[in-house]
């Protein structure tokens, strides 16, 4: 652990600017802790605190514009492909969304203080369409506030963390079993909570073969559309299809319990469309399941006959 605190001090920078730029990527590895440390160690002679803002915001900055750019080029596919490998439950684009739609791009400003949303936060900047300026500014605020408040935290109370730092050079390898230990539970917990949300999502979904069917017999069932206004606006709704935001018995409170109804969405495992599906079954409508495979689904099944579809079979008195 000895070595450890001397590579630190004399490699503080680097250090820094990797775990700041592996975390700011997306991997589950805080680098709070390296911020509060390297704050502890500048007040006691190590690199300065300005050199260890400089970099922590420069490893910020770097992502951002990794992760902006690639939002203005791929939109919505890396904004799912993120939550797919994200540890974070798989509502984390739609709360970003829903920040976003709030805020603006204001939101990066706070963005690295939420979990999932400083890894969704820039890249739904750029699939947004926000000019580059605005964005540098915000997520340059933005990183600068976080980088600020680890290393402030570590030079006030560096007096305290030095007696930690202490406490583990006399601990040894038994120091570093157990730092590795906290991150391995830390990892596992995150694993394990999106497993249960998960969970708490299963529901029976209906397929697009399923859905067809049900149009070709004629049952009218009613498409309802369970993304966000912001995921409406990088990719357009099922044309008929009802959009519901919050609220979706204000929207289908006057339909019969008995009415078939299929949600749709376009984030990870259908789960936006399996809570509101689950929600509507808790107050009758038996028959309401989401689309397995969301919007992704409809498009690669009906392609260029869906508006004709949806024509025929969305009763006109309910069609947005």
């Amino acid at each position: 652990m000895a070595n450890l605190i001397s590579l630190l001090q004399e490699y503080g920078v680097l250090i820094v600017f990797v775990v700041v730029l592996v975390e700011q990527m997306g991997a589950p590895i805080p680098a709070y802790p390296i911020l509060i440390v390297s704050g502890a160690l500048a007040m006691d002679g190590g690199t300065p605190l300005a050199g260890v803002l400089a970099v922590s915001l420069f490893a910020c900055m770097l992502a951002d514009l990794f992760w902006f750019r690639a939002g203005r080029h791929y939109g919505k596919r890396i904004l799912k492909l993120l939550c797919k490998i994200s540890l974070s439950p798989d509502y984390c684009v739609s709360q970003t969304e829903d920040n976003f739609r709030k805020w603006g791009p204001k939101s990066l400003i706070f963005a690295k203080f939420i979990p999932g949303f400083n890894t969704i936060g820039p890249p739904l900047a750029g699939a947004m369409g926000t000019r580059v300026p605005v964005f540098f500014a915000f997520s340059a605020l933005g990183g600068l506030l976080w980088s600020i408040t680890g290393i402030g935290i570590g030079a006030y109370f560096h007096a305290n963390v030095d007696q930690v730092l202490d406490m583990l050079s006399t601990m040894g390898s038994t120091a570093l079993s157990v730092l590795a230990t906290l991150l391995v539970l830390f990892v596992l917990f995150k694993y394990v909570e999106r497993r249960r949300f998960q969970r708490a999502m299963q529901t029976e979904r209906i397929s697009v073969e399923q859905l067809r069917a049900l149009l070709d017999d004629g049952h009218q069932p009613v498409l309802v559309d369970a993304r966000s206004a912001t995921a409406q606006q990088l990719e357009a709704p099922v044309p008929g299809a009802l959009l519901v935001d919050g609220d979706p018995l204000a929207v289908l409170g006057a339909l019969p319990r008995d009415r078939h109804i299929v949600v749709y969405c376009s984030c990870p495992n259908d789960v936006t469309a399996a809570t509101v599906a689950k929600q509507l079954q808790q107050h009758g409508y038996t028959l309401a399941k989401p689309l397995h495979g969301g919007l992704d689904a409809w498009n690669s099944a009906f392609g260029s006959e869906r508006d004709v579809v949806v024509a025929e079979h969305i009763p006109a008195d309910l069609r947005s």
